[in-house]
Order: structure tokens, then C-alpha cells, then sequence
């Protein structure tokens, strides 16, 4: 039962692309919407115009008491902590405050697949929806991925297949949300600066159950002990994707195929030489997928021909160009230092890495087991570098030559000058990136632009490819 709007007054906290769509859907719902940012109104010059259009209260530069004391509803951004104090003040004065998504999911019509983890949600998440596009559903895709579940509200109906990426932020502040296949990926330590340990972040992720009934599915990585340790609390019926392991119901690999499991009925999906993106990683990806797929109705066939046209997700493990026999990598999107070892793990040596950007309280040590067999050097760029060569293992120690090249062209133009034939030149920086880029798909695209101006500077007898 959706929430009435009409004439309800409504404070959205946060502008950013969620925060836009869900002040303009309330207000074209009848509710009288202000909106609230900390940032200033320049910073904001290009949101603000649109809300004022429409006749949205605009207030920058902070967060006023009243303004939040005057609300029947508030729609946090994600950004935005769920223990900010005068959000805890707001619900003490029984005012109701949700996030984007548990927005949407009181207006979205037809079943929701709900993809969450640590690594691997945008992949999966545009990968399930080209296999149910492919085997003819009518699918929107969206949430944590580019456009804003609320966006998707006016375009579903109740045969609509909805496949969203949640993020653990979005999680925290759902109530009514209920996907009818649900799937968590992994869980491992991101966002530790925000949810500070491990248990509280994997308690915000498992809330994604938390409405589930005995006729709705809950996907979980088999090969993940934090993850396994959700089937305890979920109602749903659990399947189970391994890259390792047979599993009892699910997806799993073997002798170079993937099998599907329902009760006592197995079918083979595809074989593995067909799935054509690089690393571990993406094969779990890919059975995870799978899961969705085959719970949602979706025909083998249609599965295989999803996948094997399927391109990589830009920014994630991308590969930009070839040249003078090295090979350049974008993984931007490797925003944590689980998803840099991922990378990592993609390749088996001869790596020059980039490293650095935003700290989020991570433990970058983690990574010295594969710093020290399979990287070259490694180049530290942004505000962490510091505590970054401060954790990781020295060459001394046997790990690889360290050099601070403080900016992103610095660290390309060093590595380009030093890499030999064969080796890979790997962006995948363990770190946020706000303290040079405006986000990852900004850091993203300039790697990109230096690397093919690069290109454009050989001398004609070595060959470039892209």
C-alpha cells in the first residue's frame, strides 16, 4: 500500500542524484517538499534550478534546526549518516525518516531483485538485467547504479522486473522493502570510517531479508563465511552460488560448466570458456547472476546469450589500451582494499599499481601478500598516500619499489616511462576519490584520456591498440 503524499510535509536531506528524483517525485505527488544540503549554492548550481522550478524550498549551506522540526517525513540520501544528530532529534519527535530507496519501494509495482555486497553489485546488477531483457521480461534497472529507484516508480507495472544495486547505506534505512529475490555477493570491511566494524556494516546489509517471506529467494555466496551466515536470517528459500564447491541448491561450477540446482532438478547453464570478463571475481558475479536469472523464469539459453555478449562494466577491471606491448587497466571502481586485491588477484604478475585518493579507515597491510608476488611497483597518489607506504610491506621486506607520484598523470607518465613489454599498468587505488576527482567515473575518465594521449606521443614503430 503506497504512502499518501498529498499536501504531507517533506524534507529531502541531500542532493544528490536521489535526493534531485525524490524531491521531484514527491512534490509531483502532491507533498510540500523542502530541500536541504550542506553543500553551498554554488556548489549546487546545477540542481537548484529545477527544484525552484517546480516549487521546492531550496536551502544550502547547512541543515536548519527548524527545518527539520516542522516535517511529517524525511527522505535521507544515502550520503547522509543515519545517526546524525538532528535526524535522531527529528525521530524523537516521531517523525518518520527513510532513505531513497524504501521511498521507491512503497510505489514500485512487480517483483524487485535486489543485488548487495562489498564488490561486485554493478556488475551484477546490469548483468541480471540484460539476462532478463534477453529472455524477453520487461526490466528496468537502477538504485546505487545511475539512476535513482524513485525514477523507475513512474515507468514499472506490476509486470515490470525491477533489478536494483542497494547499497549498505541505502539499507539502513529501509521498512516496507521487500525483493522477491535478494541477493548479497560478499562482506568484506568497506565503509568502516561510516559503519565502524565489520558486524554493524553486515547487519546494514542483511536487512535486505528483512521482509522476506517463505515464498520469496535469498541468493548467497557459498564461499564467503560472513555471507553464509546470513542464511540464518533470512525466511526466504535460500540458494547458494560457489566457484568452489558443489552446492545443495544453486549455481556451481564443475568440470568447466555451470549447473543450476532446484530441488531434485539440475541443468547445465553454460561452460565457462564463454563468459568473457577477466578474474574470480566476475565468475562469482556471474553465477550469482545466474541465480537471479534462472529464479525469475529465464530460459538457459536466453542466460548464455546474455553473458557471452555481455561487455564489462566501465571503470570496473576495464581495459583501456595497449601500448608499446603494456597493457592499461581502469579498475576506479576499486574504491576499497577488498576490491584492489580482487584486481590484483586478476592478474598473475608484473603489475605496476596505482594507489591512493580518499582514506575510509581502510587497512591497506592486507594487500601484502600479493604486493609481494605479483607486483612491480607500486605509486601512491592523493591524500593517503602516506598512510599508505606507512602499511604496506617496503622493498626491504621484499615487497615492491614504492614510488609517491602525488597525482594521477604523475603516476601514469612514471609508470609508462618504466614498464617493460608484457607488464600491466593497474589503476585500482584501495580508496575513495574526493580529494582530487569528483568521483570514481571522474578519476575513471581522466586515467583514460592520459593513458590514449599517451598513445598519441609513441613513435610510430611501436605499435598501440585500444
Amino acid at each position: 500500500m503506497a504512502m499518501e503524499l498529498k499536501d504531507k510535509r517533506v524534507l529531502v536531506v541531500g542532493l544528490g542524484k536521489s535526493g534531485v528524483a525524490s524531491a521531484l517525485f514527491l512534490k509531483a505527488h502532491g507533498a510540500r517538499v523542502t530541500a536541504s544540503d550542506t553543500k553551498s549554492g554554488d556548489e549546487l548550481r546545477n540542481e537548484i534550478p529545477v527544484l525552484l522550478d517546480h516549487g521546492i524550498t531550496v536551502e544550502t549551506g547547512g541543515h536548519g534546526e527548524r527545518t527539520f522540526r516542522e516535517q511529517d517525513l524525511i527522505v535521507v540520501s544515502p550520503g547522509v549518516p543515519v545517526d546524525a544528530p538532528l535526524l535522531q532529534q527529528a525521530r524523537s519527535l516521531g517523525e518518520v525518516v527513510i532513505g531513497e530507496i524504501e521511498l521507491a519501494a512503497q510505489f514500485l509495482r512487480g517483483p524487485i531483485v535486489a543485488i548487495t555486497g562489498s564488490n561486485g553489485k554493478t556488475t551484477t546488477t546490469t548483468l541480471t538485467g540484460e539476462i532478463l531483457t534477453a529472455a524477453g521480461l520487461p526490466t528496468l534497472v537502477g538504485g546505487n547504479i545511475g539512476t535513482p529507484a524513485i525514477s523507475l516508480a513512474q515507468r514499472a507495472v506490476s509486470e515490470t522486473a525491477i533489478v536494483l544495486e542497494v547499497s549498505s547505506f541505502q539499507l539502513e534505512t529501509i521498512q516496507a522493502f521487500h525483493p522477491k529475490i535478494a541477493v548479497v555477493l560478499n562482506v568484506t570491511p568497506d565503509h568502516l570510517d561510516r559503519h565502524k566494524t565489520l558486524e554493524i556494516y553486515a547487519n546494514a546489509k542483511a536487512r535486505i531479508f528483512e521482509n522476506q517471506s517463505p515464498n520469496d529467494f535469498a541468493v548467497l555466496n557459498a564461499d564467503d563465511a560472513t555471507c553464509a551466515a546470513m542464511a540464518q536470517r533470512t525466511q526466504a528459500e535460500v540458494f547458494w552460488f560457489s566457484r568452489q564447491n558443489e552446492v545443495r541448491q544453486g549455481a556451481w561450477v564443475h568440470e568447466g560448466k555451470i549447473l543450476f540446482r532446484r530441488k531434485a532438478e539440475q541443468r547445465e547453464i553454460m561452460e565457462l570458456s564463454e563468459i568473457p570478463l577477466k578474474g574470480a571475481h566476475n565468475l562469482e558475479n556471474v553465477l550469482a547472476a545466474v541465480c537471479a536469472g534462472v529464479l525469475m523464469g529465464c530460459a538457459p539459453e536466453k542466460i548464455r546469450e546474455a553473458v557471452r555478449n555481455f561487455k564489462a562494466v566501465e571503470h570496473r577491471l576495464e581495459f583501456v589500451a595497449t601500448i608499446g606491448g603494456v597493457d592499461y587497466y581502469n579498475d576506479s571502481k576499486a574504491t576499497n582494499v577488498d576490491a584492489t586485491m580482487k584486481a590484483l588477484e586478476s592478474f598473475p604478475a608484473n603489475i605496476h599499481l596505482i594507489l591512493g585518493g580518499k582514506d575510509k579507515g581502510s587497512d591497506y597491510s592486507v594487500l601484502d601478500d600479493l604486493l609481494r608476488k605479483r607486483v612491480k611497483r607500486v605509486y601512491t597518489i592523493g591524500a593517503a598516500a602516506a598512510k599508505i607506504e606507512s602499511q604496506i610491506i617496503s622493498p626491504k621486506s621484499g615487497g615492491p619499489e614504492i614510488l609517491r607520484a602525488e597525482t594521477l598523470e604523475n603516476a601514469i607518465r612514471k609508470a609508462s616511462a618504466l614498464a617493460q613489454p608484457g607488464d600491466v599498468v593497474l589503476l585500482a587505488p584501495a580508496c575513495a576519490s574526493f580529494d582530487q576527482f569528483k568521483s570514481y567515473e571522474h578519476r575513471g575518465q581522466v586515467f583514460k584520456e592520459i593513458v590514449r594521449g599517451l598513445a598519441q606521443t609513441l613513435p610510430s614503430n611501436q605499435a598501440a591498440t585500444m
